[in-house]
């Protein structure tokens, strides 16, 4: 058996982890969250699965760096019992503030289906740096999925959907997931159906979300319950600006409290580290939720800022 830092910390974390997962019926949970600054990685178990990744302290390789990535792969596979091959191994390099956002890292790999707390979701684990589902938003989603029934849901930036899949299990009248972004609305829509919510009251729509709430305040359609989660820097090609969540926020907030119905709600979060709330001239009040908002397996309490957000 290994007798090392790193196996020891993750043979603790998994053994009560997988007990506390298997009661909330998640499988998909983070086993080791960078807990021991020698040891700069991430583990995520996904139903039989890991996903490992390094998060670099420098940029330039040192001497002893492959045998410490050894290590930490001999250990992953013995103490989480789980063959070599099913562990996906990552490198998060840190990129300069505004530059382009991480890309495909592969092509095709298979979806793998996980549980959360009763529901099913489909991740991928080799073609992103991302696996497709944010674990550190878990609890969010069932606070969601807790306040959905009845309500008129708009998910933007839906990513994958996990938050609409949510609003739809806890009976919420219609759902609105928006991204720019075919591959993740595709994704969006397979989760949904996977659980069984492919009606037409779940409603799917490819745009740039800042526009689109923009363009959207004309419209009569509102919302009792709004998700809002952008990315902290966003410049595709297929948007008429770039996005900057700091830069942009109050014009963002402004827009979607727009679109909330009279006594509807917004969750706000964010995952940029220096971001600062600056409301600035908005009519509306903010609770915000965090590291309370952060599950027990996730070590990180900075992985996000949440907040409640009403008129």
């Amino acid at each position: 058996m290994l007798d090392t830092p790193f196996a020891n910390r993750l043979r603790k974390n998994h053994r009560h982890l997988r007990k506390w997962a298997e009661r909330q019926r998640i499988s998909a949970f983070r086993v080791y969250d960078r807990d021991m600054p020698d040891y700069p990685f991430v583990v995520e178990w996904y139903a039989g699965h890991v996903h490992l990744v390094e998060f670099p302290r420098r940029r330039r390789a040192r001497e002893g760096d492959e045998a410490l990535r050894a290590d930490v792969l001999a250990a992953v596979v013995e103490v989480l019992e789980v063959p070599a091959e099913n562990v996906h191994t990552k490198t998060h390099l840190p990129k300069p503030w505004g530059r382009a956002q991480y890309e495909r890292e592969a092509q095709g790999g298979a979806l793998l289906e996980v549980a959360e707390l009763g529901l099913r979701l489909l991740v991928n684990l080799t073609d992103y740096l991302d696996t497709g589902l944010f674990l550190d938003h878990r609890t969010t989603r069932a606070r969601v999925r807790s306040e959905a029934r009845g309500k008129r849901f708009l998910n933007l930036f839906c990513y994958t959907g996990a938050f609409t899949v949510h609003a739809a299990a806890g009976g919420a009248r219609s759902t609105t997931s928006v991204d720019l972004s075919n591959t993740y609305l595709d994704w969006a829509a397979k989760n949904t159906a996977l659980n069984g919510y492919s009606t037409p009251e779940h409603e799917f729509i490819r745009s740039d979300v800042t526009r689109w709430v923009e363009q959207s305040r004309a419209s009569p359609q509102r919302y009792d319950l709004i998700v809002l989660d952008p990315p902290s820097f966003s410049a595709s090609k297929k948007m008429e600006r770039s996005f900057n969540i700091q830069r942009d926020q109050e014009r963002l907030l402004s827009a979607t409290l727009a679109l909330l119905a009279p006594s509807g709600v917004i969750y706000f979060s964010t995952n940029f580290k220096g971001f600062n709330l600056e409301p600035g001239t908005l009519q509306a009040r903010f609770e915000e939720l965090t590291p309370k908002s952060i599950p027990e397996d996730i070590q990180q309490k900075d992985s996000h800022r949440c907040w409640r957000v009403w008129a």
